[in-house]
């Protein structure tokens, strides 16, 4: 036993001072480093992340972050409208149901506890329009789910845009050229992104 310790201490410095083990140590050193600086984003732009969760939270929070305040009026008008359509469905559906229960009471004792509106109502009438008011209701949930959905949604793509270089900077145009592949001339469209250094260096 005594003589397989100089030799394990052997193979382990002989490891320890490798060239593969040398690089493998400077990658993970490399992959530590990349973990603890995020260079996604510069500083002063916008998080997606942040805009995400804030949209997810409250509707309209992620267009404040992203500084788009011209959108709030049609965020809470859009959710505010199919709020306001819910209950309003909500509240006719109650009404219709409680009108149909009342009408089909053959003991005819709570007739007169229907709302003035539907009394003339047949029962079959009643039954129809109870149906869909309740498929109403669930109409305007789903547009509700989808709004709130696209508030977020529109925060995210806001935030990741903002990164991007949108300015006068960006040009295209068309330019005659050959392609050896096709063996023959045509015009081709190009698009030259740069930003307003390169073009200064110019």
């Amino acid at each position: 036993m005594h003589k397989l310790v100089p030799i394990f201490f052997i193979l382990f410095f002989a490891v320890n001072n490798s060239p593969v083990f040398a690089q493998s140590k400077k990658d993970s050193i490399v992959r530590k480093q990349e973990k603890v600086i995020d260079t996604t984003f510069k500083k002063g732009a916008f998080n997606p992340r942040i805009a995400t969760k804030r949209s997810a939270i409250l509707p309209g929070w992620g267009q404040i972050y992203n500084k788009k305040y011209w959108k709030l009026p049609l965020v809470y008008g859009a959710l505010g409208a199919t709020g306001y359509i819910y209950f309003s469905n909500i509240k006719t559906y109650r009404l219709l149901r409680l009108a149909y229960t009342y009408k089909v009471d053959v003991t005819q004792v709570n007739v007169g506890l229907i709302d003035p509106q539907f009394k003339n109502y047949s029962v079959e009438a009643l039954r129809v329009n109870r149906n869909t008011y309740r498929q109403n209701i669930d109409y305007s949930v789903l547009f509700f789910i989808i709004f709130w959905g696209l508030n977020v949604v529109d925060a995210t793509v806001d935030a990741q845009l903002k990164g991007f270089d949108v300015n006068d900077n960006l040009s295209f145009h068309f330019k005659p050229g050959y392609s050896p592949l096709a063996n023959t001339s045509g015009i081709s469209f190009a698009l030259d992104i740069h930003s307003k250094k390169d073009k200064s260096a110019r």
